[in-house]
């Protein structure tokens, strides 16, 4: 399998109008061209809105597969209004990691990404909220990605350095236990029962 960064992204929380609300987020995050330094809390330069559910230890860093922006795009497009107008840029799905050769199914919690100047160890699935309809701009995005259980996943920093796009790196199997996408859909079916 063959493993690369497509895109280090970062961004800072600002103010957005979600259905007459004012709330914080830092969904929609921008591509960075240099090395980004990689610390225990997440990325240089990268906020995280609501510390309740984003960030910390266990989950400083956020990665998505590159292999669903086409989906993406495509319902999006059908969509009238969302907070954005561009097309979607890599860390739009609110990444820090744009990942290619790695999807859901292939990833266990344990597993360790293993780049050139730093690792990360895979720590549980993110779970998408309101924000994610909002952005991608129709209500139904959220059971879109629940369906799919394209939802990326989290990583805790196992050793610290940096990183940059165009890196290929390789997956050091954990115990294998735990799948992504297995721990993904029980939670979202446990929300839905």
């Amino acid at each position: 399998m063959s493993c690369a960064v497509n895109s280090v992204n970062v961004g800072l929380a600002r103010r957005v109008d979600i259905n007459g609300r004012a709330v914080m987020t830092a969904i929609g995050k921008r591509a960075v061209a240099s090395c980004v330094a990689v610390n225990p809390i997440g990325l240089a330069g990268d906020e995280q809105a609501d510390l309740t559910v984003h960030g910390g230890l266990s989950k400083a860093v956020y990665a998505y597969p590159s292999e669903h922006y086409g989906f993406w795009q495509t319902v999006r497009a059908q969509a009238k209004a969302s907070l954005w107008d561009e097309a979607l840029p890599a860390g739009f799905m609110g990444e820090n990691l744009t990942l290619s050769g790695l999807l859901e199914s292939d990833v266990f919690i344990g597993d360790v990404l293993r780049f050139p100047n730093c690792q990360l160890a895979v720590s549980e699935p993110r779970y998408p909220c309101f924000k994610f309809n909002a952005a991608m701009g129709f209500k139904h995005a959220s059971q879109l990605m629940a369906s799919n259980a394209w939802c990326g996943f989290y990583l805790a920093v196992r050793v610290p350095g940096s990183i940059k796009a165009g890196e290929a790196f390789e997956v050091l199997p954990g115990p294998r236990e735990v799948g992504i996408t297995e721990l993904f859909r029980a939670r979202m079916a446990k929300q839905r029962g």
